[in-house]
């Protein structure tokens, strides 16, 4: 009998209790942090769009390691007109042609933009290596090209932050099970998902060859335990701004004027000339307690 390590290989389980469940910071502490880094992210976000520095963050890890959580907490309060996630799909014929790292350079950012890639080049030293997706030749060249390709955008003076996040064996199936029949995430479960379990292994020595090569002291990779979702998004958050020189930048000063307005010439259309939306909150007033 075997047992899982994060994200690397089985260890023999000792016959003994289970360890002791690992502490977790309470709802009350992770929302008022959540929300304090959050608002550190907006100013962040400032920061990059005076300064027109240009940020890339690279998100990730195994399936159901809560990238996608992550990156959703991030982006809750940013300016989606500078803060944009390129999560791309499967190529397309066309882009099977073009060089590797072409329609990834299509999504990075101008001057004062922030993209988040829900994964990115990276898919070719995992998904592509394990499932045979991609020739030998084509990965040897990715994990020699890749160290190059990314010193370029930084010498180049993107901002370049490289996160994997890491989740035990057990806990990803138990991710996986709990999407099987939510019906606001079945989506998120693929029978590719459902591979990545049977060829853990196989997994596992793909992100330790892609680290040997690619975590290099101009690009780094900076390990997130995602075992608890809430402290890895925490971690996750503070490290990066960590990592950021921003500061806060000075704002417009806005007076709003006081209501109500005199009105002038404009009358209103009857409401009747308007389609409006059925009130359809008014009909469950009713049927909640207290309603």
């Amino acid at each position: 009998m075997s047992t899982a390590t994060g994200d690397g290989t089985h260890a023999k389980a000792k016959k003994k209790k289970s360890a002791p469940a690992e502490p977790k910071i309470s709802n009350g502490v992770y929302e008022a942090e959540l929300f304090r880094l959050q608002t550190e992210l907006v100013k962040m976000q400032e920061w990059v769009r005076h300064s027109g520095a240009r940020l890339v963050i690279v998100f990730e890890g195994r399936d159901g390691a809560g990238k996608g959580g992550a990156i959703k907490r991030i982006t809750e309060y940013l300016n989606p007109r500078m803060v944009r996630i390129a999560a791309l799909p499967v190529p397309t014929d066309r882009e099977r042609g073009q060089w590797y790292y072409q329609r990834y350079i299509a999504h990075l950012p101008a001057h004062g933009e922030i993209v988040l890639f829900d994964r990115s080049w990276y898919n070719r030293a995992g998904i592509e290596k394990v499932m045979g997706f991609c020739t030998p030749q084509e990965y040897v060249l990715f994990l020699r090209q890749t160290p190059i390709f990314e010193q370029m955008l930084v010498e180049d003076g993107i901002l370049l932050r490289k996160y994997w996040f890491s989740v035990s064996e057990a806990e990803q199936l138990r991710r996986f099970k709990a999407r099987v029949n939510d019906p606001v995430r079945q989506w998120k479960l693929s029978t590719m998902d459902l591979e990545s379990v049977y060829r853990w292994e196989d997994y596992s020595r793909a992100k330790d060859e892609m680290m040997v090569h690619t975590d290099t002291p101009v690009s780094p990779w900076y390990v997130v335990e995602s075992d608890i979702k809430k402290h890895a998004r925490i971690n996750m958050m503070a490290h990066l701004l960590s990592t950021i020189e921003y500061h806060d930048t000075e704002r417009p000063k806005i007076k709003l004027p006081k209501l109500p307005l005199e009105p002038k010439n404009y009358q209103r259309p009857p409401r009747e000339l308007s389609k409006y939306v059925a009130d359809y909150a008014a009909t469950l007033i009713g049927d909640r307690p207290g309603g």
